[in-house]
C-alpha cells in the first residue's frame, strides 16, 4: 500500500477535484485505488456519483467505534471511497479531539483494512493547517500540493512547504512532496510565468500543470469523471499523464504481487 496526500495552502484551488480525478485515472490504469476524505465539507462522494444524503463515513464509524470497512463504498468507475461523513459540530470538535490525541489514527484504519500491496491511497485533505493534514502527512508516503497559476496562490508555497517540513519532520520514510498547477490557462502570460518559475524552482518536484478545461466542471455536473465524460479533452491528457508520473514517484521499485 503507498498512500499519496493530497494538499493544498488555501481553498478554491479545485483539490478535490484533482483528487477524484486522479483516482480515477489510477483505477482506468489498472491499480487498486482507495480514496479517503478527510476534509469536513465531505465533498469527495459527490465527485463519484455517491448518494449525496448519506451520512455515514469514517468521521462517524470513529465516533462509533466501527469498522471502515463497513462503510467503505465502491463506485461505478471501480474507485473505493471513504467519505467523511455527516457530524454535528459538537461531534466534530470530538472528533478533532481524537485525532490529536491518537496520532497514529489514520494508519492504523488504513492498514486494517488489508488492502494489497500494490493499492494506492489517496486523502483529500482541507486547505491549510489543520490535525487533518496532520494525520494524512504522519502516514503518506508523499504528498502532492495543488495551487492555482496566480500570484497570491504563488505566494503560499513557501508557507506550505514549511508546514509539509514540519509535519513530516523525523520521518525517515517519507519521500518528499511535488507540485501541481491546476487551472492552467495558455492564454494567460501570468498563468505561464507562473509554471516556468515553478519548474525551475521545484525542477523533477513539478509534476504538470492542469489545463483550465469546461469539461471538468460539466463532468462533475453529469455525475461523471472528465475521463468518462470528455476522454480526448485536453484535462484528460493532462491528469492522466500526471497520474503516471505520480505512481512511477510513489511506486518506484515496488511491483503487484
Amino acid at each position: 500500500m503507498k498512500v499519496l496526500a493530497i494538499a493544498s495552502a488555501k481553498g478554491g484551488v479545485g483539490k478535490t477535484t484533482v483528487t477524484a480525478n486522479l483516482a480515477t485515472a489510477l483505477s482506468h490504469a489498472g491499480q487498486p485505488v482507495l480514496v479517503a476524505d478527510l476534509d469536513p465539507q465531505n465533498a469527495l462522494r459527490l465527485h463519484f456519483g455517491l448518494d449525496p444524503q448519506a451520512i455515514d463515513g469514517l468521521s462517524r464509524a470513529t465516533l462509533a467505534g466501527s469498522s471502515w470497512r463497513a462503510n467503505c463504498e465502491r463506485s461505478d468507475r471501480g474507485v473505493a471511497v471513504m467519505s467523511y461523513g455527516v457530524l454535528n459540530e459538537d461531534d466534530r470538535t470530538l472528533f478533532e479531539e481524537h485525532l490529536a490525541t491518537h496520532p497514529d489514527w489514520l494508519r492504523e484504519h488504513l492498514e486494517n483494512l488489508g488492502m494489497v500491496r500494490h493499492a494506492i491511497v489517496l486523502i483529500d485533505t482541507p486547505p491549510g493547517p489543520s490535525v487533518y493534514l496532520r494525520q494524512a502527512l504522519a502516514t503518506a508516503d508523499m504528498a502532492l500540493l495543488v495551487t492555482l497559476p496566480d500570484a497570491a496562490s504563488y505566494a503560499t508555497l513557501p508557507m506550505m512547504e514549511s508546514l509539509v517540513d514540519s509535519y513530516t519532520e523525523g520521518r525517515g520514510d517519507y519521500q518528499g512532496h511535488l507540485h501541481l498547477i491546476n487551472q492552467a490557462d495558455a492564454t494567460r502570460q501570468l498563468s505561464a510565468d507562473v509554471a516556468q518559475v515553478m519548474r525551475g524552482l521545484f525542477g523533477e518536484r513539478f509534476v504538470g500543470s492542469v489545463h483550465r478545461d469546461q469539461s471538468v466542471a460539466e463532468a462533475l455536473a453529469y455525475d461523471q469523471s472528465v475521463f468518462d465524460y470528455a476522454q480526448d479533452s485536453q484535462a484528460a491528457a493532462d491528469l492522466m499523464e500526471i497520474a503516471k508520473t505520480v505512481l512511477a514517484r510513489l511506486c518506484a521499485g515496488v511491483q503487484a504481487p
